[in-house]
């Protein structure tokens, strides 16, 4: 089974990696760097679904691989506050999609404060943390949570609710 990931992130490949691994055995993957179509931090959920489906789709179209995957992340306002949320897209070469999100935490109203001036939210982490490339390693839910999880870790449990579409075809294709 061949696997394109739409993102040369090492975090977003590995994540893809390991759950394909898991549940299907012996996966190939391929990482690909592919535009997602949505702003560069995507401040809705919609966007957030729409950027992990445009990078699932444009993987898929540029390898001979048997699925692509997106992995997007982002935030959305809510009554409750601004939450930070990622969303996994998975496509077949048949064009079903796989729809699957990880956890979602409230962002603190500082880094809301930053993301509303326009800046990417990797950027405000690096700030911050006084660090570089945050978002490749344990990622803005890795910080706000101490290295309980990390962005990797989430992203994983999206990749896996995202393969429910695959995994009960018998379900989803009535």
């Amino acid at each position: 089974m061949r696997v394109a990931v739409g993102s040369k992130n090492p975090v977003k490949i590995r994540a893809v990696e390991n759950v394909f691994k898991k549940v299907f055995g012996k996966v190939k993957i391929l990482n690909v760097e592919v535009e997602s179509g949505v702003s560069h931090t995507p401040s809705s959920f919609e966007e957030i679904v729409k950027g992990a489906i445009n990078r699932a789709k444009n993987a898929l179209r540029i390898t001979d691989a048997d699925f692509g995957v997106g992995l997007e992340g982002g935030y959305e306002k809510t009554k409750f506050g601004v939450l930070l949320s990622g969303v996994v897209a998975i496509v077949d070469k048949k064009g079903k999609i796989g729809i699957g999100s990880g956890g979602r935490t409230l962002l603190p109203k500082m880094i809301v404060k930053e993301l509303k001036k326009g800046k990417e939210l990797g950027e405000i982490m690096d700030q911050i943390q006084k660090t570089k490339n945050t978002k490749q390693k344990m990622g803005t839910v890795g910080f706000l949570l101490k290295g309980h999880t990390n962005r990797q870790k989430s992203f994983e449990q999206a990749v896996l609710y995202a393969l429910a579409r695959f995994l009960r075809p018998e379900i989803y294709d009535k």
